[in-house]
C-alpha cells in the first residue's frame, strides 16, 4: 500500500447507556513515524473523548489512560466521564483534561467515541446512536455489543431488526434462534454487527490494515483511517531478580500470556504445547496473567497434565510487577483464535519490551513481522508449531538475542508509543472532521 506523507493517518485503500457494569479484576506495517508536532498544552482542535476510564480493567480503559495525557499536550481534550464512574486516586494521567458528565448535551469539539466489544462500551453505543461522531474501533466485532444493549434496554425486535439489515435473512434466522435459546460459538465472527454501529458515524479510525480493509469495502461512504494503537512501554523491570522472584533459573525458557482468560484466547492449545514441551524434557515456566471464567478450569487441567510445578498464575498483575514478569520473558503467547480482529495490545506489550511473541498466524496478526512474532497455526493445529519454536530458542541463546532485538524493532518503528501514535490520530482527524 502506498504510504502517506509524515504525519497523517493511512487512507483506506480504494475499493470497486443506562449505566455501566461493575468494575472488575495489546509493527503494523507500512506506517511511518510521523515529524514531531507542538507540544503545548492547551493549543491545536478540539475533541471530546469518551471511552471505559480506570479503574475499569480494560484493555480501552488502559490505552485511554496512556494517550490522554499525550493527546492533551496537543489539543483541547474534554473527557466524558462514564456514568457512575469515580476516578481512581492516582490518575494523574487526568490533570490536564477537562471534564464533563455523560449527561451533557454540550458540545466540546470532534466527538471521538471508542467502541469496544463488552459492557463497559454500551453508554458509548447509545451516545453513538443519540449524537453520531467519530467511531475508533477497537473491536471490529461487535455482535456482544449489540447482543448486550438489547438485553440491557429489552429490545430484542430491534436486535431482530438490526442484525437483519446487517445481514440480510441470516442475520433475522439468528436473531430468532438466540430468543430460543440457540447460539453457537462462532455466531459473532460470522455476524459481526459492525454495521449497525458504524452507519451512523462520521468516520471509522482503526488499528490495522486487516481492518481497515473490511471496513472500506463494508461502508464506503464512510471513511475510514489507520493509525498505531497506542501502548507505553511498562516500567523495567530486573530481569534477573524477577526470573529468581518466579522460581526460574538462568537457562529456563520463560513463557508468558497476558490478558483475560477466555476460551478464544487458545488455553487449550497451550496446554497441549506444554505437555509437548514436557515430555521433551524443556526447561520451561508459563507464567498467566489475568483473570476470567475459565481460571479453575484452566488450573485443574493443569494439575490432571501434571504441570503444577511448570506453571504459574498471576492473576491481576499491576504495571510494576507487569513489567517485571515480561522483562523476565523469553516469549509472549498470543494465539488467540478466533479473534474480533482487534490489533492485540498484549503482544504490543511484550514487543515493546524487547520480548518477542508466538501469534495466530491469520488475520490482522501477519501484518507483524515474523521474525519477533512467530506464527502458528491456528487452534490445535498450532501445537506443533508452538513447540518447535520454543525448543529453538530453549536451545540456542544467540536465536532468543536475535529475536529479542526484533521484537524491540517493531515498537519503536510501528509509532506505537503513545507521544507519536497521539500525533497519527490528530492527523487522521484533520483529514475525515474537516
Amino acid at each position: 500500500m502506498k504510504q502517506r506523507e509524515p504525519g497523517t493517518g493511512d487512507r483506506a485503500p480504494s475499493h470497486s447507556g443506562k449505566g455501566t457494569p461493575p468494575v472488575r479484576s495489546t509493527r503494523v506495517s507500512g506506517l511511518r513515524t510521523p515529524a514531531p508536532g507542538p507540544r503545548a498544552a492547551g493549543r491545536g482542535p478540539r475533541i471530546s473523548w469518551a471511552s471505559p476510564l480506570p479503574p475499569t480493567r480494560s484493555g480501552v480503559a488502559d490505552y485511554a489512560a496512556e494517550l490522554l495525557p499525550e493527546l492533551a499536550l496537543l489539543a483541547k481534550v474534554t473527557v466524558v466521564e462514564p456514568p457512575e464512574w469515580s476516578p481512581p486516586p492516582d490518575a494523574t494521567w487526568l490533570s490536564a483534561l477537562a471534564r464533563v458528565n455523560d449527561a451533557s448535551d454540550e458540545e466540546h469539539g470532534v466527538p471521538l467515541l471508542h467502541l469496544g466489544n463488552n459492557p463497559y462500551h454500551l453508554w458509548v453505543a447509545r451516545r453513538l446512536r443519540r449524537r453520531g461522531g467519530v467511531v475508533v474501533l477497537h473491536d471490529p466485532v461487535l455482535h456482544h455489543l449489540l447482543v448486550e444493549e438489547a438485553a440491557a434496554d429489552g429490545a430484542w425486535d430491534r436486535f431482530t431488526r438490526e442484525l437483519g439489515e446487517a445481514h440480510g435473512a441470516a442475520g433475522v434466522a439468528l436473531a430468532e434462534a438466540r430468543r430460543w435459546g440457540l447460539t453457537g460459538s462462532l455466531d459473532p465472527f460470522l455476524f459481526p454487527a459492525r454495521q449497525v454501529y458504524l452507519r451512523g458515524a462520521r468516520a471509522v479510525i482503526v488499528h490495522s490494515l486487516w481492518a481497515q480493509r473490511r471496513l472500506a469495502a463494508e461502508l464506503p461512504e464512510v471513511p475510514v483511517r489507520r493509525v498505531p494503537l497506542a501502548v507505553a512501554q511498562l516500567p523495567q523491570g530486573d530481569r534477573a531478580g524477577w526470573r529468581h522472584r518466579l522460581g526460574c533459573g538462568e537457562n529456563t525458557l520463560v513463557l508468558a500470556h497476558l490478558g483475560f482468560l477466555t476460551p478464544a484466547k487458545g488455553l487449550e492449545t497451550l496446554l497441549r504445547a506444554l505437555a509437548a514441551m514436557n515430555e521433551l524434557r524443556l526447561d520451561f515456566r508459563l507464567v498467566v496473567v489475568g483473570e476470567g471464567s475459565e481460571g479453575s478450569a484452566f488450573d485443574r487441567e493443569v494439575a490432571a497434565l501434571g504441570l503444577g510445578d511448570r506453571v504459574m498464575r498471576w492473576g491481576f498483575a499491576s504495571l510494576e510487577d507487569l513489567g517485571g514478569i515480561v522483562a523476565a520473558t523469553d516469549l509472549g503467547l498470543v494465539p488467540r483464535y478466533p479473534t474480533a480482529g482487534e490489533t492485540s495490545a498484549a503482544a504490543l506489550r511484550f514487543l515493546a519490551s524487547g520480548t518477542p511473541v508466538v501469534v495466530a498466524g491469520y488475520g490482522q496478526f501477519l501484518e507483524l513481522p515474523p521474525d519477533a512474532a512467530a506464527r502458528m497455526a491456528p487452534g490445535r493445529d498450532g501445537v506443533v508449531d508452538l513447540v518447535r519454536w520454543a525448543a529453538v530458542l530453549a536451545a540456542d541463546p544467540l536465536a532468543r538475542r536475535a529475536a529479542r532485538d526484533a521484537a524491540g524493532r517493531v515498537w519503536r518503528d510501528g509509532g506505537h508509543a503513545p507521544e507519536i501514535a497521539a500525533r497519527s490520530l490528530l492527523a487522521a482527524l484533520a483529514e475525515v472532521a474537516a
